[in-house]
């Protein structure tokens, strides 16, 4: 099967580039780690897509193959794929397990950013 690619407007980092593209960043960045046999991964691929495009203000998005880059997935303890990971500062501030719903996601971003966002006023 061909490699896990990131939807458009997604950032692809691998385990050379996480630190600096996810941990370094200047805003919150949403990781989704996946791998390209994961049918769930393909599933929420237009959501994070539409994030990306929609919320690039506010966060990046960016996607991980967890086959060809396992050591970034292990430090953070992933276990199932699609995890996604809301990184800010630095730290992860949420993780969630599993496809869903743009507004879903975006509810649960939303939540893990608002104490970020009354920390920085």
């Amino acid at each position: 099967m061909a490699g896990f690619g990131p939807p458009d407007g997604t950032l692809a980092v691998t385990t050379s580039t996480f630190d600096r593209a996810v941990l370094s960043a200047p805003r919150p960045v949403l990781v989704e780690f996946g791998a390209a046999w994961c049918g769930p991964c393909r599933m929420i691929a237009p959501v994070l897509s539409a994030l990306a495009e929609d919320r690039a203000e506010d966060f990046a998005v960016a996607v991980l193959d967890a086959d060809s880059s396992p050591e970034i997935p292990a430090r953070y303890g992933v276990l199932g794929l699609p995890t996604m990971i809301l990184f800010s500062g630095g730290a992860p501030v949420m993780q969630v397990v599993g496809a869903r719903s743009r507004a879903r996601l975006e509810a649960e971003i939303d939540a893990a950013l608002a104490p970020v966002g009354r920390l920085l006023r």
